[in-house]
Protein backbone atom coordinates (compact mmCIF):
# COMPACT_ATOMS: atom_id res chain seq x y z
CA UNK A 1 0.00 0.00 0.00
CA UNK A 2 1.64 3.34 -0.98
CA UNK A 3 1.63 5.98 1.56
CA UNK A 4 3.55 8.67 0.12
CA UNK A 5 7.10 9.30 -1.20
CA UNK A 6 9.76 9.49 1.39
CA UNK A 7 12.88 11.72 -0.14
CA UNK A 8 16.57 9.91 0.33
CA UNK A 9 17.88 11.76 3.55
CA UNK A 10 20.90 12.94 1.27
CA UNK A 11 18.88 14.46 -1.56
CA UNK A 12 17.76 18.17 -1.35
CA UNK A 13 13.96 18.90 -2.36
CA UNK A 14 11.77 21.85 -3.18
CA UNK A 15 8.85 21.57 -1.12
CA UNK A 16 7.68 24.22 -3.24
CA UNK A 17 6.68 21.45 -6.11
CA UNK A 18 3.11 21.05 -7.29
CA UNK A 19 1.71 18.11 -7.94
CA UNK A 20 -1.07 16.20 -9.85
CA UNK A 21 -2.38 12.78 -9.55
CA UNK A 22 -5.14 11.58 -11.36
CA UNK A 23 -7.19 8.05 -11.63
CA UNK A 24 -8.19 7.12 -15.09
CA UNK A 25 -10.99 4.02 -15.67
CA UNK A 26 -10.04 2.89 -19.27
CA UNK A 27 -12.15 0.90 -21.63
CA UNK A 28 -10.83 -2.91 -21.03
CA UNK A 29 -10.07 -3.06 -25.30
CA UNK A 30 -8.38 0.50 -25.23
CA UNK A 31 -5.23 -0.39 -23.32
CA UNK A 32 -2.90 -0.69 -25.84
CA UNK A 33 -4.33 2.75 -27.15
CA UNK A 34 -4.63 4.22 -24.31
CA UNK A 35 -0.79 3.10 -23.12
CA UNK A 36 0.43 4.55 -26.10
CA UNK A 37 -1.20 7.28 -25.55
CA UNK A 38 0.22 7.93 -22.36
CA UNK A 39 4.08 7.51 -23.96
CA UNK A 40 3.50 10.48 -26.39
CA UNK A 41 1.64 12.36 -23.39
CA UNK A 42 4.38 11.71 -21.10
CA UNK A 43 6.99 12.64 -23.62
CA UNK A 44 5.07 16.09 -24.68
CA UNK A 45 5.08 17.23 -20.55
CA UNK A 46 8.69 16.48 -20.40
CA UNK A 47 9.44 18.84 -22.85
CA UNK A 48 7.26 21.43 -21.37
CA UNK A 49 9.46 23.97 -19.44
CA UNK A 50 8.86 23.73 -15.38
CA UNK A 51 8.25 19.54 -15.69
CA UNK A 52 10.11 17.80 -12.76
CA UNK A 53 8.70 14.37 -13.84
CA UNK A 54 6.27 12.11 -15.52
CA UNK A 55 4.85 8.59 -14.82
CA UNK A 56 2.09 6.55 -15.98
CA UNK A 57 0.99 4.09 -13.73
CA UNK A 58 -0.91 0.88 -14.56
CA UNK A 59 -3.08 -0.93 -11.45
CA UNK A 60 -1.59 -4.50 -11.87
CA UNK A 61 -1.81 -5.38 -7.86
CA UNK A 62 -4.34 -5.50 -4.68
CA UNK A 63 -4.12 -6.30 -0.90
CA UNK A 64 -6.47 -9.00 0.28
CA UNK A 65 -7.20 -7.29 3.14
CA UNK A 66 -5.45 -4.61 5.73
CA UNK A 67 -4.55 -7.58 7.75
CA UNK A 68 -2.45 -8.78 5.16
CA UNK A 69 -0.61 -5.28 5.21
CA UNK A 70 -0.51 -5.39 8.69
CA UNK A 71 1.16 -9.36 8.52
CA UNK A 72 3.81 -7.85 5.36
CA UNK A 73 1.95 -10.48 3.17
CA UNK A 74 2.81 -9.48 -1.02
CA UNK A 75 -0.29 -7.92 -2.84
CA UNK A 76 -2.01 -9.98 -5.11
CA UNK A 77 -1.47 -9.89 -8.62
CA UNK A 78 -4.92 -8.89 -11.27
CA UNK A 79 -5.39 -11.99 -13.45
CA UNK A 80 -8.48 -10.51 -14.97
CA UNK A 81 -9.78 -6.68 -15.14
CA UNK A 82 -13.91 -6.07 -14.99
CA UNK A 83 -15.55 -3.59 -17.07
CA UNK A 84 -12.24 -1.41 -16.36
CA UNK A 85 -8.71 -1.20 -16.07
CA UNK A 86 -7.44 1.64 -13.76
CA UNK A 87 -4.34 3.98 -14.69
CA UNK A 88 -2.84 6.56 -12.38
CA UNK A 89 -0.90 9.80 -13.06
CA UNK A 90 1.94 11.51 -11.31
CA UNK A 91 2.86 14.76 -12.54
CA UNK A 92 5.49 17.02 -10.90
CA UNK A 93 5.81 20.93 -12.17
CA UNK A 94 7.57 23.75 -10.35
CA UNK A 95 4.40 25.50 -9.52
CA UNK A 96 0.71 26.26 -10.14
CA UNK A 97 1.69 28.44 -13.04
CA UNK A 98 3.46 25.70 -14.94
CA UNK A 99 0.47 23.46 -14.22
CA UNK A 100 -1.78 25.61 -15.38
CA UNK A 101 0.21 26.43 -18.73
CA UNK A 102 0.20 22.48 -19.27
CA UNK A 103 -3.30 22.23 -19.23
CA UNK A 104 -4.84 24.34 -22.13
CA UNK A 105 -2.18 22.63 -24.62
CA UNK A 106 -2.01 19.30 -23.31
CA UNK A 107 -6.00 19.21 -23.49
CA UNK A 108 -6.71 20.60 -26.88
CA UNK A 109 -3.43 17.77 -28.25
CA UNK A 110 -5.15 15.02 -26.35
CA UNK A 111 -8.63 15.38 -25.11
CA UNK A 112 -10.51 13.92 -27.94
CA UNK A 113 -8.33 11.11 -28.10
CA UNK A 114 -8.43 10.31 -23.98
CA UNK A 115 -12.19 10.63 -24.11
CA UNK A 116 -12.56 7.57 -26.32
CA UNK A 117 -10.33 4.96 -23.80
CA UNK A 118 -12.26 5.97 -20.97
CA UNK A 119 -15.14 5.27 -19.24
CA UNK A 120 -15.78 7.93 -17.11
CA UNK A 121 -14.20 11.63 -16.35
CA UNK A 122 -10.59 10.94 -14.48
CA UNK A 123 -10.55 12.08 -10.41
CA UNK A 124 -7.92 14.83 -10.32
CA UNK A 125 -6.24 15.78 -6.94
CA UNK A 126 -3.62 18.76 -6.88
CA UNK A 127 -1.14 19.48 -4.11
CA UNK A 128 1.68 20.62 -2.73
CA UNK A 129 4.59 18.49 -1.56
CA UNK A 130 4.71 18.42 2.10
CA UNK A 131 8.06 16.36 2.18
Amino acid sequence: MFYGIIPNKNEERDLSMFNEICIYEAKIDKQDEIEALMKEVAEFYLAQPGVIDVKYIKRTHRQEDFNAVKEGKPPIRLTRYVGKVTYMLYLSVENEDVHASLCKPGLEKFYKRWNRCLTTMPKIYLGENIV
